[in-house]
């Protein structure tokens, strides 16, 4: 989960804030918790919460 979100959080501006950090990460480990394992799955989910953040202009 780790590197899925330095990956993901490398795309904000100075690696983002701790809110959008911690959002990402919040939705990580949910879909960790549903059996979301693999690096394919949980980039999915974070790349979606990511462009959740871009959308509200994050």
């Amino acid at each position: 989960m780790d590197v899925v979100l330095e990956e993901t959080c490398r795309q904000l501006p100075h690696g983002g804030d701790h809110d959008s950090r911690r959002f990402i990460a919040e939705r990580l480990i949910e879909a960790a918790q549903s059996g979301h394992s693999t690096l394919g799955e949980l980039g999915i989910i974070a790349r979606r919460a990511l462009a959740e953040i871009l959308a509200k202009g994050g």
